[in-house]
């Protein structure tokens, strides 16, 4: 291809490019600064110079032909030197924008523009004014050198005034313009040594200038505040993208039509005539596309133009509509918040909200709806649909044009009757949460894609607390298993010791029946033990423990209270109390810690045997009492004691539950003491208890 051939693509190409950006900062639909009106037109005059090179290239091998190409040179030669013209004022404009600090602080800045200014101004009516007279060529490529290195200068100025914290905003169209003039200046310098423009460095000129259109775009997106104070119409520029993709397909149809004709040979205009023709015929069949229209309608209202609503505002609204947060103060369930939180965008009244239990959809709240309430089966082909899909179901459209939701049979709960408008699903990952059921709005909302997108993301969120929510209320549930069993388990325990504390008092009865002492004796064994035993049925019944409160308990009697109650054992124990515990005592609840005490000594009898010995000594040690349970029994290996001892649920008898341990540790710990264990296999065991005495100070007085 010759270098005409490549400049005419090359400068369309930047035509076509500095249009759409042109475009783009005019369809921002917002008051906007100077600096955007200065950029939109150096992109327009941008616009229209590469257009009318690209025409004056290709209209070059008929010039001769044309009355007009005189003109059209002119007009070229004129918009050169608007278009760094264009750029060199927006650049001017930047620098006193980042220089001045305060009203005093412009006006030097102002002067400064106003000079530079004046030199660019005059050195490009210079340059037309010799384009004009036709003089020497070199001296029009001396002022344009001149007018280049102007630009170069005013860009070096803008990036160096620039604060550095705004510098990242305009770096890339610092570097655009700086590649621009730079290009410039080197073929124009070119030009100047050799008399003549170089073909080459004029066919890349275009193609160097399209390339810059993306760094000029990122510096747009880094400053929103470039705007434009034009309002351009959603069906202007939908009947404009329209013709402009209509036109540019073609043109390229007209290029490969000429190309199939040049190379063709004998076939080359019969190709021509039937690749123009079947471009024409699928062109019509897309223009007809009702489809078609509709996804560029889409596509330029999702990226041309600002969204129908603030995405900010919105996602605080159902944030704090979700958590519940109401000025007035009403508080609501979660799942009619999450009704009102997808009702509000588009003025729906209310609704109705469904979520799973098993293998139904059930109706779990519902606000100003008037529709049935009743289940959903999970097998119904909306539920499979909704979870596959993820669409929001219009029920007007469905009803109008049952094709578009491929035929879909929607349950009669939601359809028999006028209320329900809309079927958004909650989809929580994968999984169909729920759904929620909105009625109609309280004035005509067109459901567009923007619509659509909006409730779908408010209803993915809505999912995730209706989620959490579940996930903490199974948590809850399974921690008050966790504690009714824990509590049943201690009560269990207690029964055991109540039956084996009968069962001693059984045995024993055959050998002293007739004792009046054993008797009576026996007869308050049997009332105690039925106190505890109804106790243990209160805390079932309250689902705490313990009952009784804590209380001053004196050391001495709660450890004889406990021997008591456990009278036969063999062998019994042998008990040394110091006079310096006697009087003590500890807060606690008298009858768990004689639980505690008679556990203790029960499993050193057992461990001693009937030949063995028990020894229990109470003493004080400072601030503490002191218990020790001694045995001399098989004992216990150390590695027992330290992993498997206090082990909940985990024994070495026969009919042991493995809690005792694990109990009386934790409620001498709850008191604010210390269990420890000192076994030998072969040798015995000693557990000593240590809990905080009661300080019994006389009360001070002092004199006003």
């Amino acid at each position: 291809m010759d270098p005409r051939s490549l400049g005419v693509f090359g400068f369309g190409a930047a035509a076509i490019a500095w249009l759409v950006l042109a475009g783009l900062l005019a369809a921002r639909r917002a008051s906007g600064d100077r600096i955007g009106r200065l950029l939109f037109v150096a992109f327009g005059v941008q616009t229209v110079w590469a257009a009318s090179i690209a025409t004056a290239m290709a209209l070059d091998a008929i010039r001769p032909a044309i009355a007009a190409a005189g003109l059209l040179e002119t007009l070229r030669s004129l918009l050169e030197e608007l278009r760094s013209l264009a750029w060199i004022v927006a650049l001017l404009w930047l620098i006193p924008s980042t220089v001045r600090t305060g009203d005093d602080a412009d006006e030097p800045g102002a002067r400064t523009r106003r000079s530079a200014l004046t030199i660019v101004a005059g050195l490009a009516a210079a340059s037309i004014a010799v384009q004009f007279l036709q003089a020497e060529p070199t001296v029009g490529y001396l002022l344009n050198t001149m007018m280049a290195v102007a630009g170069l200068v005013c860009v070096e100025q803008a990036w160096r005034n620039t604060p550095p914290a705004r510098r990242w905003a305009l770096k890339f169209l610092t570097i655009a313009l700086a590649a621009l003039f730079g290009f410039d200046l080197l073929m124009y310098s070119d030009a100047m040594l050799y008399t003549r423009l170089d073909p080459a460095w004029w066919a890349a000129r275009g193609f160097a200038n399209a390339l810059l259109v993306p760094l000029v775009a990122v510096a747009m997106a880094r400053n929103p505040q470039w705007k434009l104070d034009i309002a351009v119409s959603r069906g202007v520029v939908f009947h404009t993208a329209a013709l402009f993709v209509a036109g540019t397909y073609l043109v390229l149809v007209a290029v490969g039509g000429y190309y199939v004709r040049h190379f063709g040979g004998g076939w080359g205009t019969v190709a021509q005539a039937l690749i123009v023709f079947a471009a024409v015929v699928g062109l019509a069949v897309v223009l007809a596309s009702s489809k078609m229209r509709a996804r560029l309608r889409v596509l330029l209202s999702k990226h041309f133009f600002s969204h129908r609503f603030d995405y900010r505002d919105e996602w605080l609204r159902l944030t704090r509509t979700l958590v519940g947060a109401h000025a007035d103060g009403e508080s609501t369930e979660l799942p009619r918040r999450v009704i009102r939180a997808l009702a509000q965008p588009i003025e729906s009244p209310g609704g109705a909200i469904w979520l799973r239990e098993g293998e139904a959809y059930v109706c779990a709240d519902a606000t100003d709806y008037r529709g049935s309430r009743a289940m959903v089966d999970a097998s119904e082909p909306l539920v499979a649909f909704l979870a596959e899909r993820e669409w929001v179901i219009d029920l007007v459209e469905w009803s109008q044009h049952p094709e578009g939701y491929r035929d879909l049979p929607i349950p009669t709960v939601l359809r028999g009757q006028d209320d329900a408008w809309l079927i958004v699903p909650l989809m929580l990952g994968s999984e169909l949460l729920g759904f929620v059921a909105l009625a109609h709005p309280l004035a005509p909302v067109p459901l567009d894609w923007e619509v659509r997108d909006l409730l779908k993301t408010a209803a993915r969120q809505a999912a995730s607390y209706l989620g959490v929510q579940r996930a903490i209320e199974a948590l809850v549930q399974a921690r008050q298993f966790e504690s009714f069993n824990r509590m049943s388990a201690f009560v269990v325990h207690d029964l055991k010791n109540l039956v084996a504390q009968l069962g001693l008092l059984t045995r024993n009865a055959q050998r002293h029946r007739d004792n009046p002492e054993f008797q009576a004796d026996m007869l308050a064994t049997v009332e105690n033990v039925m106190e505890r035993m109804q106790g243990l049925l209160l805390q079932l019944r309250t689902g705490a423990r313990p009952v009784e409160q804590l209380a001053p308990v004196p050391m001495a009697s709660a450890l004889t209270s406990a021997i008591s109650a456990r009278r036969g054992l063999r062998p019994e124990p042998k008990v040394e109390v110091e006079d310096s515990v006697a009087l003590g005592r500890v807060l606690a609840h008298r009858d768990r810690l004689e639980r505690v005490l008679g556990h203790l000594i029960q499993n050193a009898a057992e461990a001693a045997g009937a030949s063995g010995t028990v020894r229990v000594r109470a003493r004080r040690d400072g601030d503490e009492a002191l218990i020790e349970v001694e045995d001399d029994g098989k004992g216990m290996s150390e590695e027992f004691v330290r992993i498997r001892l206090f082990r909940p649920f985990v024994s070495t008898k026969t009919h042991g539950m493995g809690i005792g341990a694990f109990e009386s540790r934790e409620y001498v710990r709850e008191l604010g003491g210390s269990l420890d264990v000192r076994s030998r296999e072969g040798v015995g065991t000693v557990v000593t208890i240590r809990l905080p005495l009661i300080r019994n100070a006389a009360p001070q007085t002092t004199e006003a």
